[in-house]
C-alpha cells in the first residue's frame, strides 16, 4: 500500500500524522511512504528524518493525496482537502463528524472510506486513539485556564494556588474521564481547591480510591452543578458521548449567578462543546468574553505541545495504521470490531449511528458495509 501524510493546515496545528518511526514501520512491512515536505518541522521532525526512515518526500499534499492509497493525519480534512479525496480512498484521521454536517456531506460525496480515531475501541470500552490526545488536552486544560484567569486576559485576577493568607482558585471539572482525571490531578498539583463531577458512581469510588484527598469528587445533578458554577473560578468541561455531539451542561443564563471574570475550558469543543455559549477558537485568538464570562475553547489544544503529542498519538495510532496497510481496511476492520467501530463512512454511506442520529442522516451498519 502506498501510505501518504499530507502537513496539517488547520490553523496552529503542529501535530503531523505520520512519526518517521511510524514510516520506518511502515516501510519494514513493505509499503510505501510519502510524506508532505515539512510535514514534521511542527513536531520537531525534519524531511532528512522521514528519508531516513525510507519515506520519500513530495512537495505539494495534492501530490500525497493523489498518489496514497491511504492517507494518515491528525486532524478532520479540511475543505480544500476534502475536494482531493477520492473513490476508493482510505483516510484515517480524526473526524468528529457529529457536530460538522459539511464535513460529513463532503466525505460522503467523495466516496472515501474514513476510519475515525475517536470512535476506535478497545475491549475494555475505552477508546485507546483518543485516550492520549484526552490524556494531553486534559494535563494542558488548566494550564491554559490559569492563563486566562490573569487579570491582562480578562480573567478574574486569581492566582491557582493562592498564597499564604490568601486561598486556592476553586476549580470544577465536569465529568472524570480521562480528560476530567488528568486535568484535576494537575489542578490539584498546582495547588487548587478542584472538585470533579460525574454521574457515573464506580467511576466516582474508582478516583476517591486512587486519588484519595487530592480532590473532591461529586455525583452530578442540576442541583449540584449550579452550586458549584457559583463558587467556581474555573470550570473544565470534560464529558464524552463517543462520536456524538457533547450536551450542553452550563446555559448562558447561569452566567448570571457565576463570579465575574470566572473562566470555562471547554476540552469538548471538537465535538460541539459542552457549554451553551462555546465557540471552536484557535490558538491565535483563544479566549473570548460571554457576559463576562471568559471562554477557552481551542478545538485542537494537544497542537500546542506538539512534539510530545505527536509522539504519543503515534504509538497509540501505529498498529492500527499497519493492520489497515497489511490486509486493506476491510479484512483489517473484520479481523477486528475495535477497528471496525472507527468506521464512519464508506463510498457515500454513513455507518456510524451517533453521527446519523446527530445529523439525520441515514446510517447503514458497519458490519454490512465489510461484507459488501
Amino acid at each position: 500500500m502506498r501510505i501518504g501524510c499530507p502537513k496539517e493546515i488547520k490553523p496552529q496545528e503542529f501535530r503531523v500524522g505520520m512519526t518517521p518511526n511510524a514510516a520506518r514501520e511502515a516501510v519494514a512491512h513493505g509499503h510505501e511512504v510519502v510524506i508532505e515536505t515539512g510535514a514534521g518541522a511542527g513536531a520537531g521532525f525534519d524531511d532528512d528524518a522521514y528519508r531516513a526512515a525510507g519515506a520519500a518526500i513530495l512537495d505539494t499534499a495534492e501530490e500525497i493525496f493523489e498518489t496514497a492509497d491511504m492517507i494518515v493525519k491528525v486532524k478532520e480534512p479540511q475543505a480544500v482537502e476534502r475536494k482531493l479525496l477520492r473513490e476508493g480512498q482510505v483516510l484515517f484521521t480524526y473526524l468528529h463528524l457529529a457536530p460538522d454536517p459539511e464535513q460529513t456531506r463532503d466525505l460522503l460525496e467523495s466516496g472515501v472510506t474514513a476510519i475515525a480515531y475517536e470512535t476506535v475501541t478497545d475491549d475494555r470500552g475505552g477508546l485507546p486513539l483518543l485516550a492520549p490526545m484526552s490524556e494531553v488536552a486534559g494535563r494542558l486544560a488548566p494550564q491554559m485556564g490559569a492563563w486566562t484567569l490573569q487579570k491582562a486576559n480578562g480573567g478574574r485576577g486569581v492566582l491557582m494556588g493562592g498564597v499564604p493568607g490568601v486561598g486556592p482558585a476553586k476549580v470544577l471539572v465536569i465529568g472524570g474521564g480521562v480528560v476530567g482525571t488528568h486535568a484535576a490531578r494537575i489542578a490539584a498539583g498546582m495547588g487548587a481547591d478542584v472538585t470533579v463531577l460525574d454521574r457515573s458512581l464506580p467511576r466516582l469510588r474508582y478516583l476517591d480510591d486512587v486519588f484519595g484527598d487530592l480532590f473532591n469528587t461529586g455525583y452530578s445533578s442540576a442541583g449540584l452543578l449550579a452550586e458549584h458554577l457559583e463558587q467556581a473560578d474555573m470550570v473544565i468541561g470534560a464529558v464524552l458521548i463517543p462520536g456524538a455531539e457533547a450536551p450542553k451542561l452550563v446555559r448562558r443564563d447561569q452566567f448570571a449567578d457565576m463570579k465575574p471574570g470566572a473562566v470555562l475550558v471547554d476540552v469538548a469543543i471538537d465535538q460541539g462543546g459542552c457549554f451553551e455559549t462555546s465557540k471552536p477558537t484557535t490558538h491565535a485568538d483563544p479566549i473570548y468574553d460571554v457576559d463576562g464570562i471568559m471562554h477557552y475553547c481551542v478545538a485542537n489544544m494537544p497542537g500546542a505541545v506538539a512534539r510530545t503529542s505527536t509522539i504519543a498519538l503515534g504509538n497509540a495510532t501505529m498498529p492500527f495504521m499497519l493492520n489497515l496497510a497489511d490486509k486493506g481496511w476491510r479484512q483489517a476492520c473484520i479481523d477486528d470490531p475495535h477497528l471496525l467501530d472507527g468506521l464512519n463512512v464508506h463510498a457515500g454511506q454513513l455507518t456510524y449511528y451517533a453521527v446519523g442520529r446527530a445529523l439525520g442522516i441515514d446510517v447503514i451498519s458497519p458490519q454490512k458495509v465489510v461484507k459488501q
